[in-house]
């Protein structure tokens, strides 16, 4: 423990600068990916937690799983048909008059539908009160069901505009299910005991039709997230009556597609057929093959069989094998959603090592740009003679990327830059530029070149695209490369034009992504294309401490101003005492850091010390109100998840008859009120997911004695490097955290990447 000894005063400063717990120094629990049932937290994802503390075989986490996306339509496309039946297409004036029109009669629908005040939900009691309360548990910070958060993909048409300029954030939801279709289901559901609220989720994920479906086969309640598989059987009995019972086929599929969606939100993008098996046993399905087998001439699931070859070894063709040799080879079972998603990418990463990047100036000019970019000169060489290069380093690394993207343009190239979010967007212009604070709102629009990557690939910022759909750029930078999850990572590959070049640069010592795959940790191990490790180092104590946790070691650091201090505790109650006091006195006192400008980060949502708990107590002490739009007061910190795997910071402004008036890095975002439960939660307290991507002044690490099991080096190691100037850490987990640092990596994630890319790389070599 640190020698600190506890604050009996509100006054008392911060712990002393650099002392340490036995056995190490400051550390952070958590999951690296999501508090276990041990943290006592509801989990953590990519909106912000909602986790099955159950812990499956197959999956590992649980939460939100709700059905297949709906297909994108072509967002430019204005095609019609005139009296002949040939197609139209409306000039640029008729389709923007249009697009107004539409436009005003939307706007003047929602004034009428939501005259009211936002309202938090209804009261339930009983049985339908138990089964709300698992799927708000995931709704309300975790991945919810793509269909209610999915991102539209790219168009596959030219934009009306060359370049289309940067706008707000999209707050609108996908269009909703219809009336008749929300009040069929609400019938059935009352029918079978469970509660009415959830008629707009299953109906968005059903479809048309959606009621009769549910009555056909009740177990297609679990495509709503958060509803489990016990739940679902008792509304299965309630309808069904003798007829149900577990080996009814329509429970092996729907639960077979259920542990596969939890499997995707632990990370997996496949899971073998023995763990998958293995999983449904658990479930109570008799026959848990027969269950697969089913789902998969269902065609609600995909089979495939990767080769296996020695770990170091070449793969090798089929007509390389020696006569009798059988290839071994893995079964792995997976939604078609990510198995296409994951195909896509390997496709387009191949394309990209495989053809000759674009001639953009000649090899003198490349070479006497690397010349002059100092430590970025490796970078530089790299990327003038390959279309893929991976670029690894800790935050000081940014400045290399970012003499790359000054290079570039000085030759002509059309170069972008791309980050995880609105905050790194800004701190990346700031660092372009040379000039402005990294969280300037101003700057953070201002600066040319640089877009968010859901931005980038909605058109709302970046610079549109060509007559063929993709990309006008020649050169994409992607930071925070860790945090791509496949299909995300797909969409982007599938943009770029031929004979553009992509950088992928990130850390990877941090958190995976919050969404399916590990596109990044993957491509570093398979070795397919050139990696360039930064020399740069992370400056100071905070860099000091952070570099020894990426290589397993807790060590203690010399902090003369406060940089690093250990606030010990013994239990939870004391953890949000000292923490609240932390934020709202002694930071801003003892370390000058502005209570506005210092985050807290805590393992999960639940929990005597999560979020829910700590951003209770913070907005207690420094915006107390009574919650009156939907839970929400203006000047409220919140974070706000316009869709899975994305988590902006931001401030409540007012509230109105459109929703919740937000500024978020800057910008204006309205949130429906429908929405306001499902995307937002307070934001002094995070989780490490929802920070990644995200630094601040000061940062103050929670690590309360429960999460101790749950610690993980990547969590840490996220958490602390999230600290510009300052880090505190209110330490209860004792010497858990220097063993977790030392012998607890990443979780595993089961993925197809590596075996794709090799073959199509070995037939082009």
């Amino acid at each position: 423990m640190s020698t600190e000894p506890p604050e009996t005063t509100q006054d008392t400063e911060p712990g002393t600068p650099g002392a340490a717990p036995e056995g190490g120094t400051p550390g952070a629990t958590g999951a690296g990916e999501g508090p276990t049932g041990s943290t006592g937290a509801d989990g953590e994802d990519a909106a912000g937690g909602g986790s099955d503390a159950g812990g499956e075989a197959a999956s590992g986490a649980a939460g939100a799983g709700g059905g297949e996306e709906p297909t994108a339509q072509d967002a430019d496309s204005t095609d019609g048909s005139d009296e002949d039946g040939t197609a139209a297409q409306l000039s640029e004036a008729e389709a923007e008059i249009a697009a107004q029109r539409v436009e005003r009669e939307r706007i003047e629908r929602r004034k009428a539908e939501k005259a009211g005040p936002v309202e938090s939900g209804a009261k339930l009691s009983g049985t339908a009160a138990d089964l709300l309360a698992a799927v708000r548990a995931v709704e309300s910070g975790a991945k919810p069901a793509a269909t209610v958060f999915s991102e539209p993909e790219p168009p596959r048409r030219p934009a009306p505009e060359p370049v289309r300029r940067p706008q707000p954030l999209a707050a609108e939801a996908p269009a909703g299910p219809a009336a008749e279709t929300v009040e069929s289901v609400r019938r059935v559901l009352t029918e079978g005991g469970a509660p009415e609220a959830l008629a707009p989720q299953v109906a968005a994920a059903l479809g048309e039709g959606a009621g009769d479906q549910l009555r056909t086969d009740p177990w297609q309640l679990l495509r709503v997230g958060g509803v489990r598989p016990e739940q679902a059987d008792g509304f299965a009995r309630a309808l069904l009556g003798a007829e149900c019972g577990p080996d009814d086929e329509r429970r092996g599929r729907a639960v077979t597609v259920w542990l596969l969606e939890q499997a995707a939100l632990a990370g997996h993008t496949a899971l073998e057929m023995p763990t998958l098996t293995a999983a449904l046993a658990q479930r109570g399905v008799p026959d848990a093959d027969a269950a697969v087998q089913d789902t998969l001439a269902e065609g609600e699931a995909l089979v495939f069989q990767d080769a296996l070859d020695e770990p170091g070894a070449p793969a090798r063709r089929d007509d390389e094998l020696e006569e009798g040799e059988e290839r071994p080879v893995r079964v792995l079972v997976g939604l078609e959603r990510y198995a296409l998603a994951e195909e896509s990418l390997a496709d387009g990463l191949a394309r990209l090592i495989n053809s000759a990047p674009k001639q953009d100036g000649s090899a003198e000019e490349w070479e006497r740009a690397a010349a002059s970019a100092g430590s970025a000169a490796d970078l530089i060489r790299a990327v003038a003679a390959h279309g893929l290069v991976l670029h690894t380093g800790g935050q000081a690394s940014v400045a290399e990327p970012a003499a790359l993207l000054h290079a570039a343009q000085a030759l002509g190239l059309r170069a972008w830059a791309a980050t995880h979010g609105p905050v790194g967007r800004g701190r990346f212009s700031a660092l372009l530029s040379g000039s402005g604070r990294p969280d300037d709102a101003a700057q953070a629009q201002s600066a040319p070149g640089v877009a968010t990557v859901a931005g980038l690939l909605s058109g709302a910022e970046g610079p549109g695209r060509d007559a063929d759909g993709a990309f006008d750029l020649d050169l994409l930078v992607v930071l925070d490369a860790p945090q791509l999850d496949v299909e995300t990572a797909a969409l982007l590959t599938e943009s770029l034009p031929d004979g553009a070049r992509l950088v992928l640069a990130g850390d990877p010592g941090l958190l995976w992504s919050a969404g399916p795959g590990r596109v990044f940790a993957d491509l570093l191990s398979a070795r397919i294309c050139p990696q360039i490790a930064s020399r740069r180092p992370d400056p100071g104590p905070l860099g000091e401490l952070v570099s020894g946790i990426g290589i397993g070691e807790l060590n203690q650091v010399e902090a003369p101003c406060k940089e690093v201090v250990i606030v010990p505790v013994r239990d939870a109650g004391e953890a949000v005492h000292r923490t609240v006091q932390l934020v709202a006195d002694s930071v801003p006192r003892a370390i000058g850091v502005p209570t506005e400008e210092t985050q807290v980060i805590t393992p999960g949502h639940g929990g005597a010390a999560g979020t829910r708990a700590l951003n209770a107590a913070l907005k207690e002490r420094l915006n107390p109100g009574p919650g009156r739009f939907g839970g929400f007061d203006p000047g409220d910190r919140i974070a706000y998840s316009p869709a899975p795997g994305r988590t902006v910071p931001g401030q409540v402004v007012k509230a109105d008859a459109e929703g919740l008036h937000l500024t978020c890095a800057g910008e204006a975002v309205v949130v429906p009120k429908e929405r306001v439960e499902q995307s937002l939660r307070h934001g002094w307290a995070l989780t490490a997911h929802q920070a990644a991507g995200t630094r601040w002044p000061a940062v103050v690490v929670v690590l309360p004695g429960d999460a101790a099991q749950a610690l993980s080096r990547p969590w840490i190691y996220t958490a602390f490097s999230r600290a510009d100037r300052h880090l505190s850490v209110v330490h209860g987990a004792e010497q858990a955290l220097p063993r977790a640092v030392a012998e607890i990596p990443a979780k595993p994630r089961t993925t197809r990447l590596p075996a794709l890319l090799a073959p199509q790389l070995t037939t082009a070599d």
